[in-house]
This record gives structure tokens, sequence and C-alpha cells, in this order.
């Protein structure tokens, strides 16, 4: 049997987020177990995914950053990378990666210098890592201090 592909994925996983509401709107009522599990604690916010990434999830509080996101599409796999800020700490971003990663089909690798994290897929590793903001004016610099940033990269393995 093959895997599913990332935008089939992709969308399970839209469906997996919408189906509260969906059989909210049916009028069906979900037993309270079922709600628990079928939408996680981030999904009432996180209907967004990180761009050129699939179902990898935008956590609550997190935005684009000023870059644009790099995509590639290569025989050997996709490459991708965006990067994305927000005022957090970077173990409540860690934390939210490590619980949601795996409800996705990604399994945590060994944790990578500098505090930054892996997760593998089917041939697929991502990586998160924390970034310094490069500041270009000083009002920017100000909010930036404040700010986590973390790079999303998505490469073959």
């Amino acid at each position: 049997m093959t895997a599913p592909s990332a935008t089939v994925r992709a969308t399970l996983a839209a469906l997996l987020l919408a189906g509260p509401a969906l059989a909210g709107l049916a009028g069906v009522p979900l037993p309270a177990t079922l709600s628990a599990w079928a939408a996680p604690a981030w999904a009432a916010d996180s209907a967004r995914y990180v761009e050129g990434m699939g179902d990898v999830p935008v956590m609550p509080g997190l935005a684009p950053a000023e870059e644009a996101p790099l995509v590639f599409d290569k025989p050997a796999g996709r490459i991708a990378q965006s990067v994305m800020a927000g005022a957090m700490d970077r173990n409540a971003v860690l934390s939210f990666y490590n619980q949601t990663m795996p409800q996705l089909g990604w399994s945590r690798a060994p944790q990578r210098a500098g505090g930054s994290a892996s997760f593998l897929r089917e041939g697929e590793e991502l990586r998160l890592e924390f970034v310094e903001p490069a500041p270009t004016t000083a009002a920017r610099a100000t909010v930036q201090k404040a700010a986590t940033v973390v790079r999303f990269s998505l490469i073959p393995r």
C-alpha cells in the first residue's frame, strides 16, 4: 500500500479539524470524549498551514515573517522553507509542535543543537530552527527583540 500524498494528508487533517464544527452545524452532537480527540486545543485557531508545507499547521500566535517562503519540487522530493515569528517562548513553540506533529504522522527525531527540532515522515525531514531576527530599523528592532523567529525547513531525506 502506498502512502497518501501531501494534498490528501492536508485534506484529511482539515476534515479532522473541521469535524466537530461540521457535526455541530448538522445538529449531530458529538460525545465529549470524541470532541476532545477530534478537536485538539489548537484547532479553533489553526485553520492555517505553513506555506509550501501542506499539512504543517501554524501555531496560534505565529505569523509569516517578511521573507517570502521558498518552495521547490524536485524529483527526489520537495524543498520548502518558511519563516514565522511571534511573541512567545521557544519552549511553547517546541511543546506545540512536539504534541501536534505526531498526530499528523511525523515522528520526532533526536534533539538538534541550538534547541531546534526535527521531525521525520515518509522520506522527508521537517526542521524547526530558532533564528535571530535581522532588524533594519530601530522601531522594528524593538518589536523583533521580543519575538521568537522560527525557520521551517522541509527537505528530502
